[in-house]
This record gives C-alpha cells, sequence and structure tokens, in this order.
C-alpha cells in the first residue's frame, strides 16, 4: 500500500450500538472482550451460533457514548436482526448507519505519521471528531478511518489521500490470508475458531460466557483444531462452493468461498496437506497458502 492511497469500503455497513446497557449487551454476546474497547484501542470480534459456528465478523470501536460496528455491508442487515433478537428487555439502541458513514483504509506507514498514533493493530486516535484506527486484525491490513461521507472527500484531501481501486486492498487481505468478502458463505459452516479468529485477536479466552464459547474453549483446550479456513490461489479451471479439494485421491478440504477471494476449510495437520503442492477440486487446478501469521 502506498502511503498516499486510499481505499473507500464502499462494501463495509455501520451499526452504531448505545443505551445504558450496551457495554452488558454486547459483551454477552461477542468472542472477545468488550473492555478493550475504549477511546484508544478498538477490537475484531464476532457473532457465533450457540453451537460455536460462524456467523458474523465484525469490528468494533467507541464512539461518543456508544460503539460503531464495522462489518460487511451483504450481513448488515442480518447482523441488525440478529442483535435485535438478542436486545430483549436492555436498555440499548441498535441503528443502521451503512448509509451515512462509510470506511476509509489506507497505509500502515501513513497511519504511523499521525500525531500520538502508536505501532499496536487495534491503537485508536481521532481525526478531528473521527476514529482512525490500526486493524485489530493484523497492522499489515492498514489504518481505517470512519467517517460521515458528507466530511469523506474533504477530509481526504486534508489528509493527501487519494482514492485508488478497492481491489488492491482485497488482493492484499487475501494474500494476508484474511477473508473480508463473501463471509455469508462461511455462516454455519465452521467453527469461529477454525476461521483463525484467535490469532487474528478476535477470541478472549479469558472473558466469561458469550454465546458460542463453550464449543470454542473446548476446541482451544482440548487441542482439537484440525482445520482452518485459508486463502486459494487458483492456477487454472473454475472453483465452486463446497467442491472437495484432493491431494491425488486423499481430501484435504473443501471450497467455501468460491469468488474473486477463494478461501477453503482445509485439514491443514493432515499429513495429505503440504502447501508446497498443487491441488486439485473438480473443476480446477489450485494451490493453498498459509498465511505468515499462523505458526503451528
Amino acid at each position: 500500500m502506498n502511503t498516499q492511497k486510499v481505499y473507500i469500503l464502499e462494501d463495509r455497513g455501520i451499526l452504531y450500538i448505545n443505551g445504558a446497557d450496551a457495554k452488558e449487551f454486547l459483551q454477552n454476546l461477542i468472542s472477545n472482550d468488550i473492555n478493550k474497547v475504549g477511546d484508544a484501542n478498538s477490537c475484531f470480534a464476532s457473532l457465533l451460533t450457540p453451537q460455536g459456528k460462524f456467523l458474523f465478523a465484525f469490528i468494533i470501536v467507541k464512539h461518543k457514548a456508544g460503539y460503531l460496528i464495522d462489518c460487511e455491508k451483504s450481513q448488515i442487515e442480518a447482523l441488525f436482526k440478529q442483535l435485535n433478537v438478542y436486545k430483549l428487555r436492555s436498555d440499548v439502541e441498535i441503528m443502521n448507519l451503512s448509509n451515512e458513514f462509510v470506511i476509509a483504509a489506507f497505509n500502515y506507514e501513513k497511519f504511523l505519521k499521525f500525531e500520538g498514533a502508536k505501532d499496536q493493530p487495534g491503537y485508536t486516535i481521532k481525526y478531528r471528531e473521527d476514529p482512525i484506527l490500526l486493524d485489530p486484525r493484523n497492522k499489515d491490513l492498514g489504518a481505517r478511518l470512519i467517517i460521515n461521507l458528507e466530511k469523506l472527500y474533504l477530509s481526504l484531501k486534508k489528509l493527501e489521500l487519494k482514492d485508488s481501486p478497492i481491489d488492491e486492498y482485497y488482493q492484499l487481505s487475501h494474500k494476508l490470508g484474511i477473508p473480508q468478502r463473501n463471509m455469508n458463505e462461511l455462516q454455519n459452516k465452521l467453527f469461529g475458531i477454525e476461521c483463525n479468529f484467535e490469532e487474528l485477536n478476535g477470541i478472549d479466552f479469558q472473558k466469561g460466557c458469550y454465546v458460542g464459547q463453550e464449543n470454542t474453549a473446548r476446541i482451544k483446550l482440548k487441542n482439537k483444531l484440525s482445520k482452518r479456513l485459508l486463502p486459494v490461489e487458483l492456477i487454472e479451471g473454475k472453483l465452486n462452493q463446497d467442491d472437495l479439494i484432493y491431494n491425488g485421491e486423499f481430501e484435504v478440504g473443501k471450497i467455501l468461498i468460491s469468488n474473486k477471494y477463494p478461501f477453503a476449510l482445509i485439514k491443514y495437520l493432515d499429513n495429505n496437506f503440504n502447501q508446497k503442492n498443487e491441488f486439485e477440486s473438480k473443476n480446477a487446478k489450485l494451490k493453498i497458502k498459509k498465511p505468515y501469521w499462523i505458526k503451528e
């Protein structure tokens, strides 16, 4: 990412959650600890099924008396409805601000030039009244500005940032092995911990109960994690959702996201999986890369 480039992530949506019970409400639902979120820090988190399967992934940012939820726009309406199901009698207001706010992503080095910025994933500062945060998942993804659409282009001009093709950003994200698009394709198909949310700073194993906590903790504590969501590099052919992936006659995984930035659930500890190999699905040849930030 060039320090002058900015990517307007129009495919992201924004919810705003406030009210006297907002903090407790989120703490009882999300996979991360809401106590980490304050004026100087934001976090990545997920909402899981009671069985621990993936539903939604998002970034949480403190804003005024409440919290901004930065989520893929294709998921935002379903997330809004799901949160309202859990609201019950809580003193919580949930608003969809996706038509008013926008996310602008830019270079990590550019972020560090801001006064008060720290080289720490999730670290959050204010540009005037708008939050800028170093991506809490991985700082190589750069920083994010959450800003009212009406102020966007004047602010980008003052920050000497130039609008650049959004595909550059998502190519970087895919190369890093961090899925952000077509996340609906993952719902109910794998556990949150299999999405690498622990390595992406999205799960807190020290906090109390939350939806899906029991199975998430069991997989971690009993060392049962044998599959992971990994990026797919298409060599030739066509990928189809749910196609099985083979090394010769041995099955090593399944395509879950088949679109432009594909991902597959891979038996990454299996003897038949070696990321140096070329694999096959029904109509494609492909490679699978384990990201550098997965250490095991």
